[in-house]
């Protein structure tokens, strides 16, 4: 029996017609509340790549979550809205017993050589070898998929309300080995634990309502990087209203930008 990693298990679509898909949620990448936000924006990105009609590759993704996913089977759909020349650009829609629970856009594009730099460096880090494992949530189950090295800004060791920064820096990949791609991509831009817990060291609910993935390595390089280590960075700007955000950045081992990542958060008190 051919082995099928759990990722891939999770972000299965079966076509059911051109653009038109059902899945089904993954008991491997269950969250607190539904599953791990990180794997449905995998989901609506794979719908876009399946698609027969489909030009060039991702370079941006926005996904925003309508409402809490339910365990069992989804429908998806995607489908162009304008074709140019060299970029197109895409609406998918998740849904579940006749609501829609996830909106997203995708940007796709005939990538061309052109003059290259990332202009914000890598920073100094220790490398994952100096680094022991670190599970951020032991309960839940999404968590145990990858293979974390916190640098910074881990999970709180006590809840005390004394935290002092937002920003976190860690190592990470997929706990069984896994080529990297657009897909597994856009789902570590969403492994930061929540800012606010980062930043308070208090525990309160939050849900992410607006993700969006901006795709700076293409489909050969990110499979030349075979199952490396990726360095992630967040921090918030503003908590503020019941609402903060988050900004990321994944670079890979040799300092290369991979993708950064804007996120808008709901908290409660």
């Amino acid at each position: 029996m051919t082995f099928q990693h759990p990722f891939d298990q999770a972000i299965a679509l079966t076509p059911t017609a051109e653009g038109e898909y059902t899945g089904s949620t993954s008991p491997a990448y269950a969250n607190m509340v539904g599953p791990f936000g990180g794997v449905t924006a995998a989901v609506a990105l794979n719908a876009v790549l399946q698609h027969p009609a489909l030009l060039g590759e991702p370079v941006a993704l926005t996904v925003n979550f309508c409402a809490a996913l339910a365990d069992g089977v989804f429908t998806a759909t995607a489908r162009p809205a304008r074709t140019n020349r060299s970029t197109q650009h895409w609406v998918v829609e998740l849904a579940q017993g006749g609501s829609v629970v996830m909106t997203a856009t995708a940007l796709t594009a005939a990538r061309r050589e052109t003059w290259s730099l990332d202009d914000g460096p890598m920073p100094a880090v220790p490398q994952p070898d100096a680094l022991a494992d670190t599970v951020s949530l032991p309960q839940v189950e999404w968590v145990r998929r990858y293979q974390t090295r916190f640098i910074e800004g881990g999970i709180p060791t006590n809840w005390d309300g004394g935290g002092a920064s937002s920003q976190t820096r860690l190592w990470m990949r997929d706990a069984a080995p896994r080529s990297l791609d657009f897909c597994s991509v856009a789902a570590l831009a969403d492994v930061f634990i929540p800012r606010v817990w980062v930043r308070r060291a208090t525990r309160v609910p939050v849900g992410t309502v607006s993700m969006t993935v901006y795709f700076h390595a293409g489909a050969a390089p990110l499979t030349e990087l075979n199952h490396s280590w990726v360095l992630g960075q967040a921090r918030a700007q503003a908590f503020r209203n019941g609402f903060f955000d988050q900004t990321a950045q994944l670079w890979s081992e040799g300092g290369h930008l991979l993708a950064t990542s804007h996120q808008v958060v709901y908290f409660k008190e």
